[in-house]
C-alpha cells in the first residue's frame, strides 16, 4: 500500500539516473579526447568500461535490494553517485596531467595506464548509478503478478532518460557549459533527487555546494600555464577546450585541449613563427613558378598561415576552412587575422572540398590533431579529391605530425599520396612534423632554391633551410583507403615502438 506511493518518485529516480549515466558517458569521451584523441579506440574503451560498470552495478544493486530494500537505501546510493560524479572534474586533472606527460615523453606504458585510470575514474560513479535500477525495481514490485509490467515501465523510463541525457549532454551542456561543468550538472541533478528522498536538512548542503562549483570560473579546473604566462581567453567550444596564452614577451599561442598542442601563434613584430607554419610560405615554390593566386587552408585555426600570406603575398586569395567556428572568432580578436583577401568557412575539410567549385594553386592541410588524426583525411579518396580541386601544376602540402623518432605515419601518408600524385617530396622541418609536398607537375629542392631571390627578404632564410632538407618521400608504407585506414592502430604501434627504443637505450 504505502510502497505503491513510491512508484512516481521511483519513476523520476530512474529517469534522472538514466539521464546522468549516458550524459556522463558522452562527457567522459570528451574528457579523454584532449589526451587520447576521439578515435574509435577511445570510444570503444569508454563504451566498454561503461557497460562493464553498469553490469557490475546491476548485479550488486540486485544483491543490496534483496538484503534490505528501503527507500532510504535507494536514495543513499543516488547520493553517493552524485558525490562521485561531482568529483570527476577535479580528480581527473592529475590523471590527465600524467597522460599529457606520458605522451610528451612517448612513454606508452604510462599513457595506457593513465587511460585506464581515467576510465576507472568514470566507471566508479557509473557502477554506483547502475545499482539504482534493480534496487528501484525491488521497491516497486509489490505483487509478483505485476513484476513484468512494473519492470517494463521502469526500464522504459530509464531508457528514455538515457536518450535524453545523450542529447542533453552533446547538444546543450557541453557546448554551453563545457565538459567539467557537464559532470557537475549531472551530479547536481542526482543530488537534488537524493536529498529530496532522504529529507534531511543538513544534506541540502550537497546540492548547494555542487551548484556553487558550477559557478566557479572555468580556469580553476583547467590545466595550469607556465610561469610568466597568462590565459587571456578561454572557451569550451562545440569541439574542444581552447585558450589563448600570452607569454611575457607578448607572444600569443592558441592552445587546444589542455595545452597539449599549439595550433596558432602570433609573435610580436613579425609574421613568422619559427615553426611549421613558416614552411607553408616557402614550400609551394618547390612546385610553382610564382606566388599562388588562390590557396585553401584546411585547418585554418586562428589564421597564422592565412595572416602571413596576407602580409607576404598580398595578391594571394585565401580560403580558410576551420571546422570550429569559435577558433575563427579567436583569430580575429586575438591573432590579428585581418587578411583582406581571406574568406573563412566553418566546415569540415573534406566535405568542404567535396562541395566547393573553386580550384586552387595550393591546398594546405593542417587539420591533423595529435595524437590521432581523422582517418578520412589520410586516405586515397581524400587525396584524389584534393587533386581534383587543384589547378594544373598545383601543389598539395600536408603537415604530417608524428611521434619523434617514428616514420610509420609519414610512410603511410607518403605511400597513399604517391598512389594519387606522381611526385611526392618530403621536408622534415621538425622532429615531430614533416611537410609532404605532392603534385602532378615537377617539384624539386632546386626549383625552390632558384626562387629564393624573388621571395620577400624575411622568407629567404627559411627557403634556403627548406631547400637543404627537401628530398624524396620515404619508401614503404601501406596505401590507406576509406574502407581500411587503421590510423589509430598505426599511431599506437608507433608510440609503443618509440617507447621500446627509449627503454632499450
Amino acid at each position: 500500500m504505502d510502497r505503491r506511493r513510491l512508484t512516481p518518485p521511483l519513476g523520476l529516480v530512474v529517469f534522472v539516473v538514466g539521464t546522468c549515466i549516458l550524459g556522463a558517458e558522452i562527457a567522459a569521451a570528451r574528457l579523454l579526447a584532449p589526451s587520447f584523441g576521439a578515435s574509435t579506440i577511445v570510444w570503444a574503451n569508454t563504451i566498454g568500461v561503461v557497460l562493464v560498470a553498469l553490469s557490475i552495478g546491476y548485479w550488486y544493486g540486485g544483491r543490496l535490494a534483496d538484503r534490505n530494500p528501503t527507500p532510504e537505501g535507494l536514495y543513499r546510493i543516488v547520493l553517493l553517485s552524485a558525490l562521485l560524479l561531482g568529483a570527476v572534474p577535479f580528480v581527473a586533472d592529475p590523471f590527465l596531467g600524467v597522460a599529457v606527460d606520458a605522451l610528451d615523453s612517448i612513454s606508452a606504458g604510462a599513457a595506457a595506464g593513465s587511460l585506464v585510470a581515467v576510465l576507472v575514474l568514470i566507471a566508479v560513479p557509473v557502477l554506483v548509478s547502475g545499482a539504482v535500477a534493480p534496487y528501484a525495481l525491488r521497491l516497486a514490485v509489490v505483487d509478483v503478478a505485476e513484476a513484468g509490467r512494473v519492470s517494463g515501465r521502469l526500464y522504459a523510463i530509464s531508457t528514455v532518460g538515457s536518450l535524453f541525457g545523450t542529447f542533453l549532454s552533446a547538444l546543450l551542456l557541453i557546448p554551453l557549459l563545457g565538459t567539467r561543468r557537464t559532470f557537475l550538472v549531472f551530479a547536481l541533478a542526482l543530488a537534488i533527487v537524493a536529498v529530496a528522498g532522504l529529507a534531511r536538512r543538513r544534506l541540502v548542503l550537497v546540492p548547494v555546494v555542487l551548484a556553487a562549483l558550477i559557478a566557479v570560473p572555468v580556469g580553476t579546473v583547467k590545466g595550469d600555464v607556465d610561469q610568466g604566462e597568462r590565459v587571456i581567453h578561454e572557451v569550451d567550444t562545440e569541439y574542444q577546450y581552447a585558450r589563448v596564452v600570452e607569454r611575457a614577451d607578448g607572444q600569443r599561442d592558441l592552445e587546444l585541449n589542455e595545452g597539449q598542442a599549439v595550433h596558432s601563434m602570433k609573435r610580436p613584430g613579425t609574421f613568422l613563427t619559427d615553426n611549421i607554419w613558416d614552411e607553408y610560405l616557402v614550400a609551394p615554390f618547390a612546385v610553382l613558378d610564382g606566388p599562388p593566386r588562390r590557396i585553401a587552408i584546411l585547418g585554418n585555426a586562428a589564421g597564422t598561415t592565412a595572416t602571413a600570406y596576407g602580409h607576404f603575398f598580398g595578391e594571394t586569395r585565401v580560403d580558410g576552412v576551420e571546422i570550429d567556428g569559435e577558433l575563427t572568432d579567436i583569430g580575429r580578436e586575438y591573432f590579428g587575422m585581418r587578411n583582406p583577401r581571406l574568406r573563412t568557412f566553418t566546415d569540415d575539410a573534406r566535405p568542404y572540398l567535396r562541395r566547393t567549385g573553386e580550384r586552387y594553386d595550393a591546398i594546405l592541410v593542417d587539420a591533423y590533431r595529435q595524437p590521432y588524426i581523422p582517418f578520412y583525411l589520410a586516405t586515397k579518396e581524400f587525396f584524389e579529391l584534393a587533386r581534383d580541386r587543384l589547378n594544373p601544376g598545383g601543389v598539395l602540402l600536408v603537415n604530417a605530425g608524428h611521434p619523434e623518432g617514428s616514420d610509420d605515419l609519414e610512410q603511410v601518408l607518403g605511400a597513399t599520396m604517391a598512389d594519387v600524385f606522381p611526385t611526392v617530396l618530403r621536408d622534415p622541418a621538425e622532429d615531430t612534423n614533416t611537410l609532404l609536398i605532392a603534385t602532378e607537375g615537377d617539384a624539386s629542392a632546386a626549383k625552390l632554391r632558384a626562387a629564393i631571390g624573388d621571395l620577400p627578404p624575411d622568407l629567404r632564410p627559411r627557403a634556403r633551410q627548406a631547400a637543404s632538407r627537401i628530398g624524396p618521400r620515404l619508401e614503404g608504407g601501406t596505401v590507406y583507403t576509406d574502407d581500411r585506414a587503421p590510423v589509430e592502430w598505426l599511431i599506437d604501434a608507433s608510440i609503443v615502438e618509440v617507447a621500446a627504443k627509449g627503454e632499450g637505450g
